[in-house]
């Protein structure tokens, strides 16, 4: 029998881990002595706070929401729009996706029964996960990637299959993406455009995808958070390609594309068979996303398409005053293709600062030149992290003045 400390309920010795160790190891948060972890985006955010540094970590807008969605949701209050809205989500907002769905990428969806509204992209994905993922089970994942992808996927009790992204493109290489792949690969997941490196899928790499999932069984679960927020050409949905909306699910939110992080509604599309599966574990977590916010992001989602060219044109601006301020201070980061983050090498600085590692450069910035940042290393795995200790995040979704300031300060501390 596994022993327990005496006192606590939760199994501390022995091979056996509860789920909540399970969740908390896959997101990287225990460490080898089973100790519980902050997050490194907690982490960063108390530093910036303690230092007065503009916090360039965590990937939130410091700017408002636009003020029409802002004032739905008032209205939306205001006509008694309190109670629980229906688990798949309120008619008004599946219809306004599925409209910007078949606008935007030619997809046709059957409100009723390809669409569900989720308490953020977060919850979304998760329910993707538990619907489709047994013990056993592998899923292949490119890295540096989002921590909630790992954590649920061990709580599931399956695993991931790191690919790495090899900088400076990162990009994968398509013989390690193919390796990755075995009769026990039940998913894989894409982010598209990418979190952190600010990267797009070519469509060479999304058609291999495709094609292994083809061949593999696997279901795609794409992550399409920053669908607007692609800078190189137009976003191309991997459920456009020929063969893949019947194995794909494909996920995004209001929280990045409307400024509102905070609001917690998002939403899974795909095919029926899929969406039921969701639809079950996803009426077991939140059961439903905010009724008055969905009303507000209905109303927001259907935007007209000059709403979506001056985000993107706004977000370009944001963009090159960060990636000029990074070289003005003698780095040379890629330009980001994607997102709201960019990412530099930033080895070049140590000698200057008396450190050897990004994570030490980002909280020596902190300290002494205003700027917090997030070692890309952080999003990657023991077994691929050397290839990411010299690269740090940087989010541009910050007020131009201040993206302005904080560049100047770090010029003026070198």
């Amino acid at each position: 029998m596994t022993a327990h400390t005496s006192g606590s309920p939760f199994r501390t010795t022995g091979s056996t881990e509860t789920p909540w160790q399970r969740m908390a190891a896959g997101g990287g948060l225990l460490d080898a002595s089973g100790r519980m972890l902050s997050t490194v985006f907690e982490e960063m955010t108390a530093l910036a706070q303690r230092t007065g540094a503009a916090n360039l970590g965590q990937g939130f807008p410091d700017f408002p929401a636009p003020e029409r969605m802002v004032q739905a949701a008032s209205e939306a209050l205001a006509a008694g729009h309190n109670q629980y809205a229906p688990i798949k989500g309120i008619p008004s907002l599946r219809t306004a996706i599925a409209e910007h769905q078949r606008h935007f990428y030619g997809l046709e969806l059957d409100v009723e029964s390809q669409i569900i509204v989720s308490a953020g992209a977060t919850e979304g994905l998760t329910a993707i996960l538990l619907s489709v993922l047994e013990p056993g089970d592998e899923v292949v994942v490119f890295e540096p990637h989002y921590d909630l992808y790992g954590a649920v996927i061990r709580f599931a009790g399956a695993t991931a299959v790191p690919v790495p992204l090899l900088p400076p493109a990162f990009t994968p290489d398509p013989d390690d993406v193919r390796a990755a792949f075995s009769p026990r690969t039940r998913a894989v997941i894409l982010n598209d455009p990418h979190n952190p490196t600010g990267t797009v899928a070519s469509r060479e790499f999304l058609g291999q995808l495709v094609e292994l999932a083809t061949e593999f069984e696997a279901v795609v679960v794409t992550d399409e958070v920053y669908e607007h927020l692609r800078f190189t050409g137009d976003h191309t949905p991997i459920a456009t390609l020929p063969g893949a909306f019947e194995r794909t699910l494909t996920v995004s939110s209001a929280g990045k594309t409307f400024s509102a992080t905070g609001w917690r509604v998002g939403w899974v599309s795909g095919p029926e068979h899929l969406i039921r599966g969701v639809t079950a574990v996803k009426s077991y977590m939140s059961h439903s996303a905010a009724a008055p916010l969905q009303h507000a992001v209905a109303e927001a989602v259907g935007f007209p398409a000059e709403f979506y060219e001056r985000l993107l044109a706004d977000y370009r601006d944001r963009r090159d005053i960060l990636v000029n301020g990074l070289r003005e201070a003698g780095l040379n980061p890629p330009e980001p293709q994607g997102t709201f983050f960019a990412i530099a090498d930033v080895s070049d600085h140590y000698a200057l600062a008396g450190v050897s590692t990004a994570k030490d450069l980002g909280e020596h910035w902190a300290e002494n030149a205003g700027v917090v940042g997030i070692p890309v290393s952080a999003f990657v795995g023991e077994a691929n992290r050397d290839l990411y200790t010299d690269w740090l995040r940087l989010a541009f979704c910050k007020r131009s003045d201040v993206l302005r300031h904080a560049m100047a300060d770090l010029a003026l501390s070198l």
